[in-house]
Order: structure tokens, then C-alpha cells, then sequence
């Protein structure tokens, strides 16, 4: 459903409303918000609701409606929206459960949502089983509910929000954080009008300058890489909050949407690839939001802060731990500029503790706050908790505020107000600092999370957007498949992969023929087992045919067969190569360390495919095992050309092969030092029909 079909429903004239009580409360939220345009009640008993005259049906409205809400039961809303559709109305937003997402305890569910979709046509539909829109630019609320929101004046701009979930949608509005809101959307089943969609036409809206997502499900990739090429070209940053890392979270996403939610690596690994900033809370979510409102994405990932506390400076040092927004070390130019506005007594370091000495005295903290944001920050911070006003005066705070803001204007740069706790900037300040471009952030956590958001997203925007991931539309049906490993691997090199040479064969003496021809030392392994390791079905570094003997003797009778392999040595690491078929994105591909303790240390990256040679050696330096290859301690190197080349080879492999691999396990991929390459030592290959 093109996204520019919705225009009509994010600047309604006129809106109908179907039903009872749902129905009502769409007409008292509209009326309280002050909806200019004009409202239809249509029910087949009332002659007045909300002093507004009551028509019986459709076919009585004086107009085709830019929107309707239809808030009646679920037999009757394929009735309403065919009738709309007939009569050119614009979008409906369909309130009714008992659809899909009812699941298989109801039949008529999935039946019901199929009619749905035919009786719609090309009208565009939101939900079924959902709440609707809340316009706050306009006024104008498809929404059976209360809200916490306020109507945007007339020039100005919010942010706009898609979620799932009606409740949490409601909760979000509640927010007293100041983060001005232009349209918040819930997309329900989205048994016609996907959540990509309803994206872009947000987007479109001249009044929204960011976007967020909370997502339960991936219903379409290709949707979503449209949504972020389009977010891009219009200058609009999306942040998403996807659910579904846990098991539980996983089952209450499938009873609600009766939709999968994916592997929460690969959707990770998917919202990464598309400039989209991911976060965990609904507090960080709303911060992120109000930072890429006021400055958009940042251009790098520097930071400084300043406060008149060691204590808060130490806590904002520590919080940047491990993440990737940093504070950097002031040049000694830089720091004699500070210093030469501070007493002999002040430390001068960012964090910058300031100390009390110029509290208060606005032209010394304007001096001392212009010097510290000259270093060229991506986002310069002032720690700033305001007393309560109920039993505490803030007068002197605002002198501190008068300072930060000159010396951002001076400095052409982006700043934000952080307060340690998120109550401590009371919510009727927050418009006014956002006027003059300081971003009021509640709590240093929050705080932290809305510019590692903004840098990524700052990051990504500076880079291409990748290739679009390599899923089908149609899934293959065949039963799957598991070669031995001398078939996988006679498969994989085939395909041109570095794989060792290697026969398989029955008897002692056929292993040790084989040997002798593929010169000493060698593996020996028993075909037909999926764990090797744990059945002691492995043996490594045959040195001559005596060993080779016994070892066949001794593995006779415990698989399928033997296997014969030239043996790879002088392995510096072991890495684990996965791929898997993802019904949304397809094949993922997991790197990690490998061998035996990959379960144990996991020690992983997730990558989607096509994935460029600069992408995956990105993955394997963020590794915890990535110094091993880099020459740890003196050892020698490994060969991370040789590496990177196996893994795109066994990304094109996949590629390839898409929808025809069900999976492909990889561990360990030998890496030797450099000049040596890197081996596929043990594959695990299940298909899905002929791979080529």
C-alpha cells in the first residue's frame, strides 16, 4: 500500500465515526484537541452524539471522508469498509480484535482479516486491532482513549511515533519530558498497511523532523530498506526500540501480532545496516528522540562535559565506559584556554569539573563554558539538576543556562543540559530550552543512549546504504537435506572455497592409501557425526601410515565411514562461520571465535548478506579473540586478508543459495599465519533442495 495513499488521513477535513462508546471518545478527544475540520457520527440507533448530528450509514454521509474510525464489532467493520471504499473515502482505521491475532483458538481469525484486505481494496486500512492516530499538528484523533499530549502550535514541528501496542502508544504520550510530539500511530495487525509504510507518509509531513519505531516484528525487509533510503533523503533520523530479545518477550509478541519475531541478532544486524539507531527502554527511546529533534544525528561520536561537581564529573566520565561516545584528552592549547578562565586551584580535563568559584557569575561561567566547547565536540554537555521548585528557589541556575547558550552560539555547536535524574528539569522549562538549541536530557543513562543513537546514525549516514538483503519472496518447500561432511565439503569446494584436500573411504588400509597420497601429516575422521568432538570421532595429526592404521582401526564401526584429510598446520585461531535461513532477511551470517569453546564464550557478530570485505572485517575486529589474529603478546599474525577472503566466499556461497541452505556451520575456519590462508577445517551443511 503506497505510503502517499495516507496523506488524507494525516491532514484530514473531514473524519466519520462508526460505533458506540469507542466512537464517542473519538469525537470528545478530537473536539478537546480542537479539530477544525468536520466530524460524521454514523449510528443506526442515536440522533445526537457529542452534539454533533448522527447519520445512519455510509451511503447518508454528505461527503466522501478523508478518514473514518470504525470502532464496531469485527463482522460488522467488512461491512463499514467496503462501503467506505465504494464510496472514495479515504483511509479507515479498523479498531476490532478477533482477527489474526487471535491465532488458531478461533477459526474465523484468519479468514476474517483475508475478507478484511478484499473489502478494503485500494483503500488504505489501519490495524485491524488497534487504536489508530493521534494528530496533534491538526488536531485531529482517530483514538478511543484519553492521551497525555498537547496540540503543536501553529509552526511548530514534533516528532512522530509508530508502535505496535495501543498501551504502550497511550504511555508514551504521557511523557513529561517535553518531547513534542506531532502524530503518534499504532499499527495493529497491519493486515494491509504495513508499519514501513505508515513510516514514510510520517515522514513526508514537513512537521516531523524524526521518527520512532517500536517494532514487534519484521513483516517485510524490502519495505523497511525503502523507509530508511527514504529517511535519509528527507533528512530524518529513525530510532527503533525492538522487542523480542527474550523467550518471553518473543511469546508475547507471536500471542499479539500472530507474527514471528525474528532472531534479535539479526535484527540487530539488520537495523544497524539501515542507519537505524536501536534502543533498550522507553525512556531512552523518548531521550533519543528529543536529541535528534533538536540537533538530528551527530557528525562524530566526541563528547565534553562540564559541571560544578567532581562527583558528577566522575559519573559522567565512568558512564561513557565501553560505549562508543567518547570523551577525549584536551590538547594542551585547548586546556590552557580553559585554564586561563578557571582559579589556579581547578584541574582542567573533560569531564570538566569547574568547581563553585564562578557559580553564579554568568560573564566568568559564559568565559570558562565558551573555551571548553571550542574543542569541536559532536555534543557538548552541561550536567545541570534544577531544584525543586516547591520548596527551593532556581533563580541562580538560569545564569549557568544564559552561559551554555552563548557559548554554543559562539561556537556554532550542539550542546544538551543532562540532569543526573530525570525529575530535575521540570517539564514547563524544556520547550524553552529546545528554543534556544539545547537539548534537555533527563538522566545521564538516557542521556548517554540518545548521542550513542544520534553518532550512529550520524556514522551511518556518511556511508552508502548496502545492497538490499538477499531474501526471498517465495520460501522453498523442499524437505531438508544433511550431507556428510565429505559431501558438504566436496559441495563447498566446488564452489571454490578453501577446503583441504580429502577422500573418504571404509577400510584401514583404503585410509592409509589416501594418506600416502596426500602427504603426511593428516586428520582422520569418522563420517556421519554431527558432534565429532564429543564422541571422540576425531583425529588429528597423523604422521605416518602406523598411525593412520590404528586410528581407522579404532574409529571402525563408530559412523558412516572415514574421512581422509590433508592436515592444516600452524593455526594462529579458530573462528566459527554461520549461516542460517531467516524467513525475513535471509541468510544471516554469524562470525565469532570457534572450536569448542564458541558456546561458551560467545564471543559473536552477526552480519546480514551481501555483506562488503570492509564489513566483515569490521565484524571480526570487534571480536574479543580479534587480538589472537593481530599478534597477541608477539605471536606471529595471522593471515586476515586470507580470512576476510574465506568468509566472502562463503557469504557468495549463501548468497548463492539462497532459500536452497537451511544451514551451514562452519568451526572450525582455520586462520594460519600470514601467507598460509585460512581452511574450512569442519562443515556442517543442511539444505533445502540442489545447492549449485
Amino acid at each position: 500500500m503506497a505510503s502517499h495513499k495516507l496523506d488524507r488521513l494525516l491532514r484530514p477535513k473531514t473524519i466519520a465515526v462508526f460505533g458506540g462508546l469507542q466512537a464517542a471518545e473519538v469525537i470528545r478527544q478530537s473536539q478537546k484537541m480542537g479539530f477544525s475540520g468536520e466530524i460524521w457520527p454514523v449510528h443506526p440507533k442515536h440522533d445526537e452524539i457529542c452534539g454533533l448530528k448522527v447519520y445512519r450509514s455510509v451511503a447518508d454521509l454528505p461527503g466522501s471522508p478523508d478518514a473514518a474510525f470504525v470502532g464496531v464489532n469485527r463482522f460488522l467493520t467488512l461491512d463499514i469498509v467496503r462501503d467506505l471504499r465504494e464510496a472514495g473515502a479515504g483511509v479507515a482505521v479498523c479498531y476490532a480484535s478477533g482477527f489474526l491475532e487471535a491465532g488458531a483458538d478461533d477459526a474465523d481469525g484468519a479468514r476474517l482479516q483475508e475478507e478484511l484486505v478484499e473489502a478494503a481494496g485500494d483503500m488504505p486500512i489501519i490495524g485491524p486491532n488497534c487504536y489508530g492516530l493521534i494528530n496533534y499538528c491538526d488536531g485531529a484523533l482517530l483514538w478511543p482513549d484519553q492521551h497525555g499530549g498537547r496540540r503543536l502550535g501553529q509552526d511548530e514541528r514534533g516528532v512522530a511515533i509508530i508502535t505496535q501496542s495501543s498501551n504502550i502508544a497511550i504511555n508514551m504520550t504521557m511523557q513529561t519530558r517535553g518531547l513534542p510530539i506531532a502524530h503518534v500511530m499504532t499499527a495493529g495487525n497491519q493486515a494491509q498497511t504495513g508499519l514501513p509504510d505508515m513510516a514514510i507518509a510520517l515522514l513526508e509531513d514537513e512537521r516531523v523532523t524524526a521518527l520512532g519505531l517500536h517494532i514487534e516484528a519484521f513483516q517485510s525487509a524490502p519495505k523497511f530498506e525503502r523507509l530508511a533510503q527514504r529517511a535519509r533523503e528527507l533528512g530524518k533520523p529513525i530510532v527503533a526500540m525492538k522487542v523480542g530479545r527474550s523467550a518471553q518477550a518473543r511469546a508475547a509478541t507471536v500471542s499479539h501480532t500472530a507474527s514471528l519475531a525474528g532472531s534479535d541478532a539479526a535484527s540487530d544486524a539488520f537495523l544497524k545496516r539501515l542507519g537505524i539507531a536501536r534502543v533498550n527502554s522507553i525512556a531512552s527511546f523518548l531521550e533519543t528522540l528529543k536529541l535528534l529533534h533538536v540537533h538530528g544525528p551527530l557528525d562524530g561520536n566526541t563528547l565534553s562535559s562540564m559541571s560544578c561537581s567532581g562527583g558528577e564529573a566522575s559519573v559522567m566520565a565512568d558512564s561513557a565506559e565501553g560505549r562508543a561516545v567518547t570523551f577525549p584528552e584536551l590538547t594542551s592549547e585547548h586546556r590552557a584556554r580553559v585554564k586561563a578562565t578557571l582559579g589556579t586551584f581547578v584541574a582542567v580535563a573533560n569531564p570538566l569539573d569547574y568547581h563553585t568559584f564562578i557559580w553564579n557569575n554568568e560573564p566568568a561561567l559564559t568565559a570558562t563554558f565558551t573555551a571548553m566547547v571550542s574543542g569541536g565536540f559532536s555534543l557538548s554537555c552541561l550536567v545541570l539538576d534544577f531544584p525543586r521548585k516547591d520548596r527551593c528557589s532556581d533563580v541562580d541556575w538560569w545564569s549557568t543556562v544564559r552561559g551554555f547558550e552563548t557559548a554554543l552560539r559562539t561556537n556554532k555547536a550542539k550542546g544538551a543540559i543532562v540532569a543526573s535524574l530525570s525529575e530535575n528539569i521540570p517539564e514547563e522549562y524544556m520547550s524553552g530550552l529546545m528554543a534556544k538549541g539545547i537539548a534537555p536530557l533527563c538522566g545521564i543513562t538516557e542521556a548517554f543512549d540518545a548521542a550513542e543513537a544520534a553518532a550512529f546514525i550520524g556514522k551511518a549516514w556518511k556511508l552508502p546504504l548496502p545492497r538490499p538483503v538477499a531474501v526471498l519472496e517465495e520460501q522453498t518447500e523442499a524437505p531438508t537435506r544433511t550431507p556428510d561432511e565429505a559431501e558438504a565439503k566436496a559441495i563447498l569446494k566446488n564452489a571454490g572455497l578453501a577446503v583441504p584436500d580429502g577422500k573418504r573411504c571404509v577400510t584401514s588400509l583404503e585410509a592409509v592409501a589416501i594418506a600416502n597420497g596426500l602427504g603426511y601429516p593428516v586428520a582422520l575422521k569418522a563420517l556421519g557425526i554431527a558432534h565429532k568432538s564429543e564422541q571422540n570421532a576425531v583425529r588429528l595429526n597423523l604422521k605416518d601410515a602406523g598411525a593412520v592404521r590404528a586410528a581407522a582401526d579404532d574409529l571402525a564401526g563408530l559412523g558412516s565411514g572415514l574421512y581422509v584429510e590433508r592436515m592444516v598446520e600452524g593455526a594462529i585461531a579458530e573462528l566459527i562461520v554461520g549461516i542460517v535461513d531467516d524467513a525475513q532477511f535471509g541468510p544471516v551470517m554469524t562470525l565469532g571465535t570457534g572450536g569448542v569453546l564458541v558456546e561458551l564464550l560467545q564471543d559473536t557478530a552477526t552480519l546480514l548478506l551481501p555483506s562488503s570485505r570492509e564489513d566483515i572485517e569490521t565484524a571480526l575486529r570487534s571480536l574479543r579473540m580479534f587480538p589472537l589474529l593481530d599478534g597477541y603478546r608477539g605471536k606471529p599474525k595471522a593471515d586476515l586478508d586470507a580470512a576476510v577472503e574465506a568468509i566472502l566466499g562463503i557469504a557468495a556461497f549463501a548468497v548463492n543459495n539462497s532459500g536452497r541452505i537451511a544451514e551451514l556451520d562452519i568451526n572450525p575456519l582455520l586462520v594460519c599465519k600470514q601467507g598460509e590462508g585460512a581452511w574450512i577445517a569442519d562443515a556442517l551443511l543442511v539444505t533445502k533442495g540442489e545447492v549449485k
